[in-house]
């Protein structure tokens, strides 16, 4: 009878299902976490460090750096977004799901958005507290990296894909993926440096939303196309 017929759970479920299965994966293993952060922590207290006290030349390099630390953090963590369901066998079972692969794919980005950009955010503003950036510009600063690593991992989620299971896939996801980034990278560091010197700054955050619902909006379709094409 077709009211016997087992029922395909529905697309948020799919989502939420996958969202939480990788956040239980990830709290199984904290250094996907903590190595990153620590990452980005290291880069950005070093600078100071190393150039000196001086604050206007601190508040001058200080969004730089920081956006810059952003983005090389966001790369350590995506080689390993897809790698262990390739390992293990648990992507052909992804690729064969009644889910749709585009919802999976998003599922996995916001869990490892989640993991690796979110805290980027969080600890921001304690960093841009040795650049001598002024209150009014960290609010500033933790939303362009807010819209940015979205925009990061999403890209991201598209060179993991094309390069899970080669050799030395680290090296080739950064040169796939920096190019990309880079209008992410100008975009937040310029909108934090317009806003340090009280400067219109609205702009680069609608232009980062705008970078952002585009990624949100062809990236999984790229990446579910990559997965495909690498397991055949």
């Amino acid at each position: 009878m077709a009211g016997d017929a087992p029922k395909i759970p529905g697309m948020l479920v799919g989502l939420t299902a996958i969202t939480r299965r990788e956040l239980l994966l990830a709290w199984k293993r904290p250094g996907d976490v903590l190595n990153p952060l620590f990452f980005f922590a290291m880069v950005c207290t070093l600078f100071p460090l190393a150039i000196g006290p001086s604050p206007a030349q601190l508040a001058f390099i200080g969004p730089g750096v920081l956006w810059v630390a952003a983005l090389l953090a966001s790369l350590l963590s995506l080689n390993s977004l897809f790698l262990s369901d390739y390992e293990d066998g648990s992507l052909e079972q992804l690729l064969v799901s009644a889910q749709p692969l585009p919802v999976l794919a998003i599922g996995k980005t916001l869990a490892h958005w989640v993991i690796s950009g979110l805290p980027l955010v969080l600890i921001s503003p304690l960093l841009a507290m040795t650049y001598r950036l002024p209150p009014g510009v960290m609010g500033v600063l933790m939303l362009t990296l807010f819209l940015g690593t979205i925009s990061l991992s999403l890209l991201g989620s598209i060179g993991a894909a094309l390069t899970v299971g080669l050799h030395r896939g680290t090296a080739l996801l950064s040169l796939l993926i920096l190019p990309l980034a880079m209008p992410v990278l100008l975009l937040g560091a310029n909108t934090v440096s317009l806003a340090a010197d009280n400067e219109a700054y609205a702009t680069g955050i609608w232009a980062l939303a705008a970078y952002a619902v585009v990624a949100l909006s062809l990236a999984p379709y790229a990446t579910s196309a990559a997965l495909r094409i690498n397991n055949e």
